[in-house]
């Protein structure tokens, strides 16, 4: 059988199971074998792993309108530099993407550019103003697979409501920022004997489950005028543990909710903020450790679907400011799967075919996407990467232009080496001489 590319004993890695080594042959766009074959491309791919390629529900490419902190080419390459092959952008830009003309300007020129996947969100209501809903129908026919007003925390119940029931009807998922804006107040950190001691306004782990609670209410309301459907409510960002706790349990009942959990969430507390640093001022706030072991938790029992980056670039001169003037967000696309496979897998043992399911077959679940199997006939969308490979975060080098990162100087593990999308190579680092 003859291919374009061949990766000679390459172990394989899903979210299914770790499936030992293989000659996986590359072509049409899909694995064509897993026995070898004849391909002009060969990679001898000992001690390195393949797996699909990453999914990333939740990103802030900030195009158009604020390209000065990021654009497409800018953060779809990043991306593709993470090992992701999807990457779902958010809609608050300048202006809101909330008609189906800018979905499908962002859809046309992300093929354009050519790297990682664009899977565009839509504004939940105009404007993202929280009172008239956008045009569901209109905005899922020209390609939106999400819609939300992230960035907001839609303080009208019966718009979110009216809202769920609309996008049931239309296969949509509605993805929640999920916090009370009475609770958050003017809030730079959580509230907590940290923020006490600095004398810094607090944003209470209330705040989150109180909201959380309330959007629950909600989407039973809204099932009740709405068809059967397999997911409808997605939770952001999670990052407290009665708000995992409301989640866990509306699960059991059967509820069509999922929930994301942030790289950072799960790698730094609080504490962090003791330095009065603004990398490390993010919404919603970094909480104390007893969160984030909850967090593990609930992402290995598969409470929590999913790891959605929250990418959330800004200018280096914003991100200067003093704590209370900075804007809220961290950079991670091309450092969230070596940081969460060092800090997880290598240092606690997390398993590793259940963090690939979380960047794979998990946020693809959450947006109706098909999951991708390492097995012959699957689409290539494929990440390759080095367990082995250990060096330090270089916000310098990073393809984004947000060049800083609260993870500066943290030797990390596990970094990607090759992303191909459909069997097409977007980034290569360890083989350059298949991009040619």
């Amino acid at each position: 059988m003859k291919g374009e590319i061949l990766f000679r004993n390459v172990r394989l890695v899903d979210g299914r199971g770790d499936f030992g080594q293989a000659d996986v042959l590359i072509g049409e766009g899909r694995i064509l074998s897993l026995a070898g074959g004849e391909a002009p491309k060969v990679v001898e791919a000992k001690g390195l792993v393949l797996s699909p390629g990453f999914c990333d529900p939740h990103a802030h490419l900030r195009e158009p309108g604020q390209e000065v902190k990021e654009d497409l080419e800018s953060g779809l390459t990043a991306a593709a530099r993470g090992g992701y092959t999807d990457v779902v952008s958010m809609p608050n830009t300048q202006p809101v993407v909330d008609t189906p003309e800018a979905v499908r300007a962002l859809w046309e020129k992300a093929r354009q550019i050519g790297q990682a996947r664009l899977h565009p969100a839509a504004a939940l209501t105009q404007g993202q103003e929280g009172q008239w809903l956008s045009e569901a129908r209109l905005l899922q026919e020209a390609g939106a697979v999400m819609l939300t007003d992230d960035g907001r925390t839609n303080e009208e119940a019966g718009v979110l409501a009216l809202g769920l029931r609309y996008a049931a009807s239309w296969g949509l998922v509605v993805a929640v920022h999920a916090e009370d804006a009475g609770l958050r107040r003017g809030g730079v950190m959580h509230e907590g004997e940290v923020s006490f001691r600095l004398g810094l306004p607090g944003n209470p782990a209330y705040a989150e489950s109180a909201r959380v609670a309330r959007d629950l209410e909600l989407l039973r309301y809204a099932l009740e005028y709405a068809p059967s459907v397999p997911r409808l409510l997605h939770i952001q960002h999670l990052s407290t543990r009665r708000g995992l706790e409301l989640v866990r349990q509306a699960k059991r009942e059967g509820l069509p909710v999922t929930a994301e959990v942030t790289p950072h969430h799960l790698t730094l507390t609080d504490a962090a903020l003791a330095s009065f640093d603004p990398v490390y001022k993010v919404a919603p706030p970094l909480r104390p450790r007893a969160d984030l072991e909850a967090l593990l938790e609930g992402l290995l029992e598969g409470s929590i679907d999913c790891i959605g980056t929250d990418h959330a670039p800004h200018t280096p001169d914003e991100k200067a400011l003093d704590l209370l003037r900075a804007p809220f967000g961290i950079p991670n696309l091309e450092v969230a799967w070596p940081l969460l496979y060092t800090e997880l897998v290598e240092k606690q043992g997390f398993p590793l075919a259940t963090l690939v399911e979380r960047f794979t077959d998990g946020p693809r679940r959450v947006l109706g996407l098909a999951p991708i199997h390492l097995e012959e006939g699957a689409e290539a969308s494929l990440v390759l990467w080095n367990p082995a490979e250990a060096r330090p975060v270089d916000p310098q080098a990073f393809a984004s232009k947000a060049r800083y990162s609260p993870w500066a100087g943290w030797r990390l593990q596990g970094w990607p080496g090759l992303t191909l999308v459909a069997g097409r190579v977007v980034f290569s680092a360890s083989h350059p001489e298949l991009l040619y």
